[in-house]
This record gives C-alpha cells, structure tokens and sequence, in this order.
C-alpha cells in the first residue's frame, strides 16, 4: 500500500497542539525507512469540496478571519486543507495510505471542528461514486461524515468510539451504524463488535477508512479503547477479510513516536 504524503502537510502548527506536524513527519520517517513507496498529493479542486460541503463553509475557510479554539485559523489554511482533500482523493485512485493533516472526519456539511476544516474521506468517497463502506476507526464518533452520508443509499457507515468529544454517535441511525464504548474495553471485546457491526449482508465496492490510531493504550486524547500495536495488525486482517478494494485516511493518533509504528502494524494486517 502506498503512503500518499507531501511536506507540505508539516508547515502550520501551534505550540504545544496535539495535532502536531511532529506526529505525521515522524510517521513518514518510519514509514520510509521500512520500504514504503510515496506518492505525492495536489490540492483539491473548490469544485470537489462543493460535492459534501455548503458554499459559505468552503468561502469561510478560503477567506480567513475565523474564530475557532480547535480550528484555528493558520495563515492558507485553505490550501493546506485543500491539499489534505487531495491526499484523501489521491489514496482513493491508488488504494493508497492518506498520511496527511488537517484530519477531517469532524467536518460536517456546513461545520468546523476537531481540528477539522473539511471532510477528506468524505469528499475522496463521494467522488468515486461507488457503492462504499466506510469503517470509522479513530476513538472518537466521526460526526462530520455522518452528517453528510446520513440517509444514503450508497454508502454506509460504522464506527466504534468512546464517551466524550463530539458527544454525538449514542446510537445509530439509518445507513449510520454506531458502537458508544462507556467503559474500558481491550482488544477482544473491540473486535467482537467491529466483526458484528462489519456483518452488514450488503454489497460494496469499495472500502474506506477513517483511520484514527488515538484507540492506542498510551494515548493522551484517548480513553475507554487501550489497543496495543499488535491490536491494529488484528484489525487490519479483519477489514481485509471484506476483499474489497480499500483506502484509508489518517484521522487521530497524538503519540508521535508510536504512530509511524501503528500505521504499519495496521497496513501489514490489511496485506495479509
């Protein structure tokens, strides 16, 4: 699997954030020195983010002056988050790895959040077009991308996810199947409901994947969900057990020095 990555992604930051370039450089780093091939991103079109996202959301970002404590507003945060849409739109094409930033699975239709500005997966799915599973992976509840799937007749969704931030995801709805973890769980009792909530009976042509790595143990954002590195070689076998064509997009995961490590655990599990 390719690692779709540009540099770019690295050059806004705010001290002290958890969504960190650190955490994506040195995950490319790892990634690197263990033979993975590169791909290069470009810049989403306005055009492409139109698909999921109401204009005065896209025209909000592009002109700046916004006010958000978990989004701020970077000098070109419009280009560095378009750019991070074509990472997702160029990991679809290539059934490759998006190991990009800002993240995007709080991102709603017409809303900022998370350290969201917009939906990367969702864009990269709605612009295939195919009949798409998206699995949700990232402790916490992917309300954007429910938000703007909610009802489809193409692409369902599933995630597993804690208590807490965003405080949306309590039940499931529709084509939107949701698993609220309130206490602690391992690996085994996560992957019994990963399996139950994958049982769908539907035909896909495609999986996506919300790939957040803040379910790890040690985790500062992270809580209820403590997988350990081998957890995500496990989970990866289990989604490649849907023998579809898969891409993934990277979500959350705030340990700098174990996500480059989580990544390939979880990569090796979807090869096998």
């Amino acid at each position: 699997m390719k690692i779709v990555y540009s540099k770019r992604c690295l050059e806004f930051k705010r001290r002290g954030h958890p969504e960190s370039p650190e955490r994506v450089g040195k995950a490319a780093e790892f990634l690197r020195e263990r033979g993975y091939e590169f791909a290069e991103p470009e810049k989403c079109r306005e055009e492409d983010l139109l698909e999921v996202h109401d204009k005065g959301l896209v025209e909000k970002i592009k002109e700046g002056g916004f006010h958000s404590m978990d989004c701020p507003d970077y000098e070109d945060i419009y280009g560095y988050a378009r750019l991070s849409v074509g990472g997702a739109m160029k990991a679809a094409e290539i059934n490759g790895f998006s190991l990009m930033r800002p993240p995007g699975h709080h991102a709603t239709r017409d809303s900022i959040g998370g350290f969201c500005y917009f939906n990367n997966i969702a864009v990269a799915v709605e612009k295939l077009g195919k009949r798409t599973l998206i699995a949700d992976i990232d402790r916490h509840h992917g309300n954007g991308t429910q938000d703007i799937f909610l009802g489809s007749d193409t692409v369902e969704y599933v995630s597993l996810h804690g208590t807490g931030y965003p405080g949306t995801g309590i039940k499931s709805k529709k084509n939107c199947h949701n698993h609220l973890f309130r206490r602690r769980v391992g690996e085994e009792e996560y992957m019994e409901i990963l399996d139950e909530l994958l049982s769908l009976g539907k035909e896909f042509e495609l999986l996506a994947v919300s790939a957040g790595f803040d379910t790890y143990k040690e985790d500062p954002l992270g809580s209820k969900i403590h997988l350990s590195t081998e957890s995500y070689r496990r989970l990866g076998q289990r989604l490649a057990e849907l023998n579809l064509p898969t891409f993934c997009v990277l979500e959350g995961g705030y340990v700098p020095e174990k996500l480059g490590e989580n990544i390939h655990s979880f990569v090796q599990g979807l090869e096998s």
